[in-house]
């Protein structure tokens, strides 16, 4: 199958962060379910929510209270109940949540559910950021996912979720292993990365000759004083060219079609993968930041 049609769904905050997690978990599922389906009349094949989908984006806080937004994977609510969704619409469904692998131990995690419902497995979050507003290491744990590869239906798939971006070894590492299309789920506000933002992803893209679905959410979130989230989800090329991009304000569901050709066209082109020279790059990891 060389074209293949992705989704990806940017939406605000629609619950109060006063409620109990399990009760803004139902409201924002509630919330994307109309979009879901509106993805599948649209004929979406493989479909990705933004980080952390169910929930608001806590991490302004360090409040412990949000770590009863974590579910398990896959029985957990919201993986059993996206794998009855994909059944249905035999869609490819990357599902972003707030992870407990056993008590007080919690990833920021994307499962990867096949077309068929089938649970393929998940990517856990590998850089996790400890700055000023976003002080993720109180919530989550870095993983060590070894940069799966989903063989779904329609395509082979990556995940790279928010801050993992600004890292290029990943999408190298993803590319690698056979990804034609990576997905990078977000939680990201105006500021310096709104630049890099339209920068970062462009630019692995070309250099590993991918197709990167880029997601992010929309609005702002009380009670933290954050800044906007400023949405502009999009898709861009294995060449680097942004194709579809979404709004930067709206609820949205941005649909487009790929063509995996391009893929190889771009890598038979530019030969960056043949060119590596991997044997030179030991002090990339011999080095230590002093």
């Amino acid at each position: 199958m060389s074209k293949v049609k992705v989704g990806l769904i940017q939406l605000g905050l629609n619950a109060d962060t006063s409620l109990s997690p399990v009760e803004i978990r139902d409201s924002m599922l509630e919330g994307h379910a109309p979009y879901i389906e509106q993805a599948a009349s649209a004929g979406v094949q493989v479909l990705c929510f933004q980080e952390v989908f169910t929930q608001p984006y806590f991490c302004p806080s360090q409040d412990k209270r949000w770590y009863a937004a974590a579910e398990s994977i896959p029985d957990g609510h919201t993986t059993q109940l996206m794998q009855e969704v994909a059944r249905k619409h035999q869609m490819v469904i990357v599902v972003p949540i707030y992870e407990e692998a056993l008590p007080g131990v919690y990833y920021n995690t994307a499962a990867v559910i096949d077309a068929d419902g089938s649970y393929l497995g998940k990517y856990r979050k590998t850089h996790i950021p400890q700055v000023a507003g976003f002080w993720e290491k109180f919530f989550f744990k870095p993983g060590a996912s070894d940069w799966p590869v989903f063989k779904t239906a329609y395509l082979n798939l990556g995940v790279y979720i928010c801050y993992d971006r600004h890292f290029p070894e990943g999408w190298r590492a993803l590319a690698l292993r056979g990804a034609e299309y990576i997905v990078n789920p977000s939680a990201t506000v105006a500021g310096v990365s709104e630049y890099l933002w339209k920068l970062e992803q462009p630019a692995a893209a070309a250099a590993s000759g991918v197709y990167i679905g880029a997601i992010n959410r929309v609005g702002t979130e009380a009670p933290w004083d954050l800044g906007e989230f400023y949405g502009q989800s999009y898709v861009v090329n294995p060449r680097g060219d942004i194709e579809a991009i979404a709004s930067r304000d709206q609820d949205e569901l941005l649909v487009h079609e790929i063509d995996l050709a391009q893929v190889r066209e771009a890598r038979d082109q530019w030969q960056f993968l043949r060119d590596r020279r991997p044997d030179t790059y030991a002090v990339l990891t011999e080095l230590e930041t002093n």
